[in-house]
């Protein structure tokens, strides 16, 4: 992700996995401490689910986020995502396992 008005890089976002039988996919994102809280992560997450359902052929697009990040589960929620459910040590991360939210919509949930 680039801000327009800087030219600057500042986050990406894109499907971490990609499963074409099933027709799943898994979003992850990464965004600039200084843009927090200005709406960039959620827009451009609903084009990236927009992309996977219309283009891609996907039923059901998902995400996860540590439990205390509140921003990333905001994201979630705001592009339409329910929460399904924790997902216990699922991730190594800074030296210690760590549980998971993870959020999910399917294609017929989509009212973009």
């Amino acid at each position: 992700m680039i801000l327009k008005e800087n030219n600057k890089l500042i986050g990406t976002i894109n499907y971490v996995t990609w499963n074409q039988k099933h027709r799943v996919g898994e979003i992850g994102y990464v965004l600039s401490h200084t843009c927090w809280r200005r709406g960039l992560m959620t827009e451009a997450a609903t084009e990236v689910i927009r992309f996977g359902f219309r283009e891609g052929g996907l039923v059901r697009i998902q995400a996860k986020c540590f439990l205390e990040n509140t921003g990333s589960e905001g994201v979630m929620k705001k592009c339409g995502m329910t929460y399904e459910g924790t997902l216990r040590q699922a991730m190594y991360a800074k030296g210690k396992q760590h549980d998971l939210k993870l959020y999910a919509i399917i294609k017929n949930d989509d009212c973009k």
